[in-house]
């Protein structure tokens, strides 16, 4: 390679040809041009009397001068020709690309993927092979192994296809496989790192530079991830801690709370100051809609390692504690209310209050001391509480000593039985391990507890089933039974530590726990049961349906995140345990010194750019505007004859702009928006758009832009259909004949069209438009719609002449105008599609269709095709869904209603099966 300060020549022998440019303008100079052709009829003579007849002896200078500048161009462009080259390709050997594809390299992966993909380019023009390692082990757990080396062209679509994995890198064992890796001749190594430390970076970085060189290129301090680490459960607000690797500047962010359902809890804002690794926020969230919280995520950041999945763990459920007045401070350590309290505050909110106040309110959990006498109108309160689903704890004591009710899981002896006291030679009893099939199975119990009193159950064929803890000589200790819809629990000790000293230990607090579980429905006797991944995230931090090569979680045992647990959700529908990156990476440092010698960079393309394609552009179009000039020089452009030469130049002369126009960069085309009506009537007309219509609120129309863009991506790769980007319409303004397709989003506070407006869409819908009306609504959880949004449509739509409306019939064409479906899901499910009763419309096409479940989330992407909102309830499967019903709607917007042709019968019974 020849370097000319920044501009550089990887084929420089080709310059050698310029010597022969003075030869060429001597040629040139004395070759005359060809004769000009007139034709000479008698009456020719009479114009030219006036003009002397001249011929050009030599070739004009300015046509000598563009003809040099084209064969220099053609000698300069062979040569290929690089501005701003890289000195990376000086060795003899391979390259060698090596990638951080962890977590942390998903923040700046685009920018690390371009550069890549530019030096593979680079190897391919010098004729390099490539070999490529990536230091986060595979999905199935095998180590990293180095691929290669390969030619380079092979090495495009790996590394287009190459993304982040969840998990941590392993760089000992990227070291382990560079041992293994033998190549010819000296290897040029380029690091793109993650810009993390680990112990084991410096021994990494070493054996790559013993390979011949290294040069290691990692993000800035602004672009380096941060770490969201979960909250504790506790009662009160969610205090959340954020940790960063580098600490030299000050930083601002934010955190998004977030249902499960998609919306938006909260969002609070974090702040590092200089020289702080750690910032805290608190999220106030009251504690219903603390018990909706899904997830946790980092604005902006889009890795695994800033996002935090919520499971009912952390959610504090309402629980109830039977009881008077607020305690004495005096009499409370003989109390039993006051150890239930305290064993129930670090995971739940605990309510005070008496039998008929606690049995009306929403709780799942009623606790109830033996010192509270109850009437027959609490029993009653009681017994309704626990059909209705709740779980009724009750505890040991004098009362219940004396003789049990009905209110209890087994009869009762009276009586009870003393252990270990000043005239029995027995000891206190101990507790024996949990059966696999109660709920407190795993839990770990303490060699000092001990029971010197218990409430001893009648002898029956259901005792062992009814039994979830016993002590070490079998008596039961805790029993249970279903009653309707919930659970009667019985402790056969009281909560005070008179009997026993359980209530003094953290096991106490544990099997309470495990009951509360047991309030929200959830088998927590599975808890000894594997279980497997549901749900898990993948690198940029996004959950998607789990992979078969995601093992299942073993019973009872925290599992590191990796390949084989990465995080998400395991276990079943009914009980979901969250798996964090942050429970195994809690700390983050910054990569360190690095091997003397080895070159460290800023992340980021290049920056040299390959002039051949536009200097051989150039010429190209110098040589088609050679061959017009001499056309004309020799009179054959005046000749009606020579027509269809002047054509084929013109031809060819088009037929080379699309190649210069994808020379451009995509920014420099225009999808500016229309500044003018004109300019929006050439814009809409010249290619097929789909349009929405402008809302006013910004957030709403950038989701709506966001969505088109994504259903136009999805009908230009899946269908005939080649549609350019989506445009915004304003129905007071613009006009809408130029669509045939408009998005309609609902949002509150949204100003009613005017009387011109509403004569315009009438217009619009009489003559073949259609409208989809999206009122975003979720359906709740017994298929009802909130009407909120149905209002605001009303209101909006009222001078529209829209005929009746229904839900849309399974044999609609709607159903079948692309895909076959049988609903029609956007990011929620459950509502209805409605659509005109009859349709009146061209082509009878429905020119009114109302939704509500979100289209447009559904379908939105950012800029870097990714999507940008969560799917309820069904992930990425409904997201697929939902793509599928908007192109059967653009479909059925363009096509009307052919597939209701006898002719398709046949075809879509065979898709069906029947």
């Amino acid at each position: 390679m020849l370097a000319l300060g920044s501009l550089g020549f990887l084929a420089p022998w080709f310059l050698a040809a310029l010597i022969a440019l003075p030869a060429i303008w001597l040629l040139l100079r004395v070759t005359p041009p060809a004769p000009r052709q007139l034709r000479f009829p008698a009456i020719r003579l009479l114009f030219d009397l006036k003009q002397p007849e001249e011929t050009a002896a030599r070739t004009p200078w300015w046509l000598l001068l563009m003809r040099l500048i084209l064969a220099a161009l053609v000698i300069i462009g062979l040569a290929q020709p690089v501005m701003n080259p890289s000195t990376l390709g000086r060795t003899s050997g391979p390259l060698l690309l090596v990638i951080d594809d962890g977590w942390a390299g998903a923040r700046s992966w685009s920018v690390k993927q371009a550069a890549a993909l530019e030096e593979v380019e680079r190897a391919d023009r010098e004729g390099r092979a490539v070999a490529l390692l990536t230091t986060a082990p595979a999905p199935g757990g095998e180590p990293p192994i180095v691929i290669g080396p390969l030619r380079a062209r092979d090495f495009r679509s790996v590394l287009q296809a190459l993304q982040p994995k969840p998990w941590p890198v392993d760089r000992a064992a990227a070291t382990a496989a560079l041992e293994r890796f033998k190549a010819d001749g000296s290897i040029q190594a380029l690091y793109f790192a993650d810009g993390l430390g680990d112990p084991a970076v410096t021994a990494f970085a070493d054996r790559l530079q013993r390979l011949g060189g290294l040069r290691v290129m990692t993000s800035g301090p602004e672009d380096l991830p941060v770490l969201l680490l979960p909250p504790e459960n506790r009662p009160g607000e969610v205090d959340l801690t954020v940790r960063r690797a580098e600490a030299s500047t000050a930083r601002v962010g934010a955190v998004r709370a977030i249902a499960g359902d998609g919306r938006l809890l909260a969002r609070e804002s974090w702040r590092f100051e200089a020289g702080a690794r750690e910032g805290t926020l608190r999220l106030r969230l009251p504690i219903e809609l603390r018990n909706e919280l899904a997830r946790l995520e980092i604005d902006g950041q889009e890795q695994s390692g800033s996002v935090v999945l919520m499971d009912d763990r952390f959610q504090r459920r309402i629980v109830g504690v039977v009881g008077g007045a607020a305690l004495d401070p005096s009499q409370s350590l003989l109390d039993d209310s006051f150890y239930v309290e305290r064993a129930l505050a670090p995971f739940a909110e605990v309510r005070r209050g008496t039998v008929s106040e606690l049995t009306r309110a929403n709780l799942s959990l009623l606790a109830l001391p033996d010192s509270i006498p109850l009437g027959e109108s609490e029993r009653i309160a009681l017994r309704t509480f626990i059909d209705r689903g709740g779980v009724l704890l009750r505890f040991a004591g004098p009362r219940l000593l004396a003789g049990g009710d009905d209110l209890t899981p087994v009869r009762l002896r009276p009586g009870g039985r003393a252990l270990g006291t000043s005239l029995q030679w027995s000891a206190p009893a101990k507790l024996a391990p949990f059966d696999a099939g109660s709920p407190f199975y795993g839990l770990t119990i303490p060699p000092d507890v001990t029971v010197s009193r218990q409430l001893l159950a009648e002898p029956a064929l259901d005792l062992a089933e009814k039994t979830w803890a016993r002590l070490a000589d079998g008596t039961p200790l805790v029993t249970s039974a279903r009653r309707g819809f919930g659970w009667l629990v019985l402790m056969h000790v009281p909560a005070s530590p008179e009997w026993s000293s359980l209530s003094y230990t953290g096991l106490f607090v544990e099997m309470l726990r495990r009951i509360v579980g047991v309030s929200k429905g959830v088998a927590e006797g599975a808890a000894g049961v594997s279980l497997p991944a549901l749900e898990t995230l993948d690198g940029f931090g996004r959950l998607q349906a789990a992979t078969g090569q995601a093992s299942a979680l073993p019973p009872n045992g925290e599992t590191p995140v990796g390949p084989r647990h990465p995080p998400g959700y395991y276990g079943s529908e009914l009980t979901r345990r969250a798996i964090n990156l942050t429970s195994s990476v809690k700390e983050i440092l910054p990569l360190g010194a690095l091997p003397p010698g080895v070159e460290r960079v800023s992340l980021g393309r290049a920056g040299d750019a390959d002039l051949r394609p536009w200097l051989l552009g150039a010429a190209l179009l110098i040589g088609l505007l050679d061959i017009v000039v001499g056309l004309a020089l020799r009179g054959l452009l005046n000749a009606p004859r020579r027509g269809a030469a002047t054509a084929a130049a013109l031809l060819l002369t088009l037929a080379s702009l699309p190649v210069l126009a994808q020379q451009l960069p995509a920014r420099q085309r225009d999808n500016s928006p229309p500044k003018n009506a004109e300019e929006f009537a050439l814009q809409a007309t010249l290619e097929t758009r789909l349009a929405y219509v402008v809302t006013g609120d910004k957030r709403q129309d950038d989701v709506s832009r966001s969505g088109l863009r994504g259903l136009t991506n999805a009908l230009n790769r899946r269908t005939a259909i080649e549609a350019a980007e989506p445009m915004a319409v304003n129905v007071e303004t613009d006009e809408l004949a130029f669509f045939p397709l408009l998005y309609w989003p609902i949002v509150a506070g949204q100003a009613s069209p005017s009387p011109g407006a509403i004569e315009r869409l009438n217009f619009y819908l009489k003559n073949g438009g259609t409208v989809l009306f999206d009122t975003r609504e979720e359906a709740s959880l017994f298929g009802a719609q909130r009407n909120s949004g149905g209002r605001q449509l009303q209101r909006l739509i009222g001078g529209l002449e829209i005929p009746p409306l229904v839900p849309t019939p399974p044999e609609h064409v709607l159903t079948k105008a692309f895909y076959l479906l049988q609903d029609f899901p956007g990011r929620f499910v459950g509502a209805p599609l409605w659509v005109e009763a009859k349709e009146t419309g061209l082509d009878e096409v429905s020119s009114v269709i109302v939704g509500s479940n979100d289209y447009a989330g559904a379908w939105a992407i950012d800029e870097n095709g990714r999507p940008m909102f969560a799917m309820t309830p069904g992930g990425e499967q409904q997201r697929e869904m939902a793509l599928r019903f908007g192109v059967n709607l653009v479909m059925y917007a363009l096509t009307g209603n052919y597939k209701t042709d006898q002719v398709h019968v046949n075809s879509i019974l065979e898709r069906l099966g029947q």
